[in-house]
């Protein structure tokens, strides 16, 4: 499990930043959203087989489009204003003592 920063917004994979979906998405779009992007994930690695680079540029865009419309990418979800560390070092972000205090409490697997 990536740890999560507090406040919600973003989880922790090798030291980097990513943008969580939409907490007040509703279940059903939120889950419709999530099959939408495992679809185009599915299209990526047929296009990477076929090596046809326009059934690859479609199938970016369709991850695209479901990354944000979960709100993982494009205009933030939030409304306090709040700069955007998404795909950002943790280390190079307001959430670096929070996550080096995370990081020493977890123990090596």
């Amino acid at each position: 499990m990536h740890p999560t920063t507090p406040d919600g917004r973003y989880f922790v994979v090798k030291g980097q930043l990513w943008r969580c979906s939409n907490p007040s998405l509703d279940e059903t779009v939120r889950q419709s959203l999530v099959d939408d992007l495992m679809a185009a994930r599915r299209e990526v690695k047929a296009a990477k087989v076929s090596g046809d680079p326009a059934q690859m540029k479609a199938a970016r865009a369709g991850v695209q489009t479901a990354k944000v419309a979960l709100g993982e990418r494009g205009p933030v979800w939030w409304a306090d204003g709040a700069p955007d560390f998404n795909r950002r070092q943790v280390r190079n972000t307001p959430y670096a003592d929070w996550f080096e205090a995370v990081s020493a409490n977890v123990s090596p697997d």
